[in-house]
């Protein structure tokens, strides 16, 4: 079937780095084997209005020039309408087709450079998607699926941390912790003094004189330091 490229769209709850399912015990999507049941690989996507009528157009093309019979006479639109007047689809790709493991989407950033497997593209990521149409019936009721190939990531929104708390009153993180290396080094320069001759006293030692004092205190300043 003919591929289509849908273009800047944002991108949401894209589930492409590995196949999911859901699982009801935990409710909500967790990763699994591409051959467990009901695993895929999904984006959902939001667009504008021209976009949409774009896309809707060539899906609704392909379905009349594959129609059977007694399908409908044309295709039903199930594009989620927004109150913000932008519409919502999906794509994806089953971890299994007839028995065989899919090849897992592409993903690429903006030059067209291939990401790394485990690329996680986050909701609010703008997106090109490229996409297949497979026109099928089930249950009476006949549509066009979006089988997903590939997404170039054009503009992507980093993974925030989730914090469930808000800000309050009590203690506050110091980053810039007191570190005495940061401080500048100052280097402390001994000033001779001029030494006056001692004085001759008959039978008492010379008390000591200004400049050893200042020489026991240039010591221990400098070791200090």
């Amino acid at each position: 079937m003919e591929q289509y490229i849908i273009k800047n769209v944002e991108a949401l709850w894209p589930k492409i780095n590995r196949t999911y399912h859901f699982d009801s015990n935990e409710g909500r999507s967790v990763p699994c084997e591409p051959n467990a049941q009901n695993a895929e690989y999904s984006i959902q996507f939001r667009m504008d209005n021209d976009t949409a009528k774009g896309l809707f157009t060539a899906m609704s093309q392909c379905y009349l020039a594959n129609k059977k019979e007694k399908w409908a006479d044309k295709l039903e639109r199930t594009f989620v309408k927004d109150d913000d007047g932008r519409f919502t689809h999906k794509a994806n790709l089953k971890g299994v087709y007839k028995n065989e493991i899919t090849k897992k989407p592409l993903q690429v950033d903006a030059s067209n450079n291939k990401l790394a497997d485990d690329f996680l593209l986050t909701t609010g990521s703008t997106v090109n998607i490229a996409v297949q149409f497979y026109p099928y019936d089930y249950g009476g009721k006949q549509n066009v699926s979006l089988r997903l190939r590939a997404v170039q990531v054009v503009k992507y929104v980093p993974i925030e941390e989730r914090n469930p708390f808000e800000a309050t009153d009590g203690f506050v993180f110091n980053k810039t912790e007191d570190n005495p290396f940061d401080e500048p080094l100052v280097i402390v320069e001994d000033k001779e003094e001029p030494v006056s001759e001692p004085k001759k006293v008959v039978k008492k030692p010379s008390p000591p004189t200004k400049a050893t004092d200042d020489d026991l205190s240039s010591i221990v300043l400098d070791w200090d330091d």
